[in-house]
């Protein structure tokens, strides 16, 4: 007895295959947290923005990027839609949102936190 397999359920398990590493490939998601609808990173923890960054160039290094880790990107990451790489002056790629490099706050301890929003009135978590 054949087989026979239609071309929507071949497309199908094709597209099922390639979900997870489209998922995984996205730089950052909507979650929930406090402050409402705010972008999060692949383990849930929110986002931020700084003031201080200008012209698509992080302005938080050294100590401050010890207490706002960057959302880093990997080697040869590219733009994609409204996101950018921008090159951090050590040389590492960070990840922007609309032209905003974007962190993490030391001090949020798990997903939903939104501790850093309004710190030094610079600091804001990021919304979609």
């Amino acid at each position: 007895m054949k087989h026979l397999i239609s071309a929507s359920a071949v497309l199908s398990l094709v597209l099922l295959s390639l979900s997870p590493t489209l998922a995984a490939d996205a730089p950052a998601m909507t979650g929930e947290s406090a402050m409402g609808k705010v972008m999060v990173d692949a383990k849930g923890m929110t986002l931020y923005w700084f003031d201080n960054d200008m012209g698509g160039k992080s302005a938080c290094n050294g100590p401050c990027a010890v207490n706002w880790p960057p959302l880093m990107a990997p080697a040869g990451a590219a733009p994609m839609g409204d996101w950018s790489v921008i090159m951090r002056d050590d040389g590492a790629p960070q990840w922007a949102y609309k032209g905003k490099p974007l962190y993490r706050w030391l001090k949020d301890m798990k997903p939903g936190d939104a501790t850093g929003d309004g710190f030094n009135g610079k600091w804001h978590v990021a919304k979609p």
